[in-house]
């Protein structure tokens, strides 16, 4: 229905505004409350048993994240008398709160509800989960960069770009690849928020622009799994090639856009004397992206040889076709 969706909708700009431009920690909880009750009606929308079950995974996530956040900050008000976010000093609170936020995101060690909540929901609602839900726990994260824990951080970030990386390798399904690339580009920006925060939120909208772009490309050829992007040259070549640039981009490689962050926070670290942890993350990067690569080499090189079973699209609607073009040029020539 027309009214449901616009209500969720509304919902989710509301949740997002209230926790982006809040000072006191209750008011950012009930933003993120109010995100989290939108976004469950647009995943469970089939009403498939898959959606059914990841929207119950993500609520009951989301509920637990939520719960610790404010607990954390009921913590820091108890020793402290303070209820601003900016003003977190209780080193369990802060502890807590890093888990907590670490939890909303999907980083490693609590990402295990991230890949299956995207399989189980639509492309547009997956695009909604991997982008706009995770604007309000990195504006947290931005908020309260100078108190939290560094080492807890660190560990995270690489235990993130680590597994993002090992586990998207044996993955079919896209919704499933592009979960891992998030857990794995979160890792990166989580590993530099406390040395130069304005940093990490360059590599947040680079990651969004580039996976906007995948997202709403997949969504035009709807190619959910390798062997449906496989077909999807016979669709839209031209949509194509632009999307193997844009894989290639988000996997980090010069020229593309998707180079700039990781050259940057590898700089960043090095000046950090954490060149240990710069070496590490480069070198786990590379396990994503053999994954890119494989998605390009399906979509562009490999032909299909067999007599395709699915409907044909003949001269497809594409309403999205502007934006799709502009993201895509985007995130292949900002370098």
């Amino acid at each position: 229905s027309p009214h449901t969706s616009l209500i969720s909708t509304l919902s989710l700009f509301l949740g997002t505004t209230l926790t982006i431009s809040s000072n006191h920690w209750i008011t950012a909880w009930m933003g993120l409350e109010i995100n989290t009750l939108a976004i469950i009606p647009l995943i469970s929308k089939s009403h498939h048993p898959r959606a059914i079950e990841a929207s119950i995974k993500y609520f009951l996530t989301q509920a637990a994240a939520s719960t610790i956040i404010l607990f954390s900050s009921t913590i820091n008000a108890w020793s402290t008398g303070q209820w601003d976010i900016t003003q977190l000093t209780h080193p369990t609170a802060c502890s807590l709160l890093t888990s907590a936020i670490a939890m909303k995101l999907g980083l490693a060690p609590f990402h295990f509800w991230f890949p299956e909540v995207l399989q189980g929901s639509p492309l547009i609602t997956a695009l909604l989960l991997s982008t706009a839900m995770k604007f309000p726990p990195v504006a947290i994260f931005l908020l309260t960069s100078n108190s939290l824990n560094p080492t807890l951080l660190t560990t995270m970030a690489i235990m993130s770009v680590a597994l993002g990386g090992w586990m998207g390798l044996n993955q079919t399904q896209v919704r499933k690849i592009l979960a891992f690339s998030s857990i794995a580009h979160l890792g990166w920006m989580t590993s530099i928020i406390i040395f130069n925060p304005k940093l990490a939120l360059l590599t947040f909208y680079m990651y969004i622009l580039i996976t906007t772009a995948i997202f709403l490309s997949v969504n035009t050829t709807n190619s959910l799994s390798l062997s449906a992007v496989m077909m999807s040259w016979t669709k839209t070549p031209p949509l194509n090639a632009a999307l193997m640039l844009t894989l290639l981009s988000l996997a980090g490689l010069p020229p593309l856009s998707g180079f700039l962050p990781k050259w940057l926070i590898t700089q960043e670290l090095t000046k950090q004397e954490m060149a240990a942890t710069a070496t590490i993350i480069a070198l786990l990067s590379l396990l994503s992206l053999f994954f890119y690569l494989r998605l390009t080499y399906y979509s562009t090189i490999t032909m299909s040889p067999n007599a395709t079973n699915h409907m044909k699209l003949w001269r497809p609607s594409k309403p999205m076709a502007p934006a799709i073009a502009i993201l895509m040029t985007l995130s292949s020539t900002l370098l």
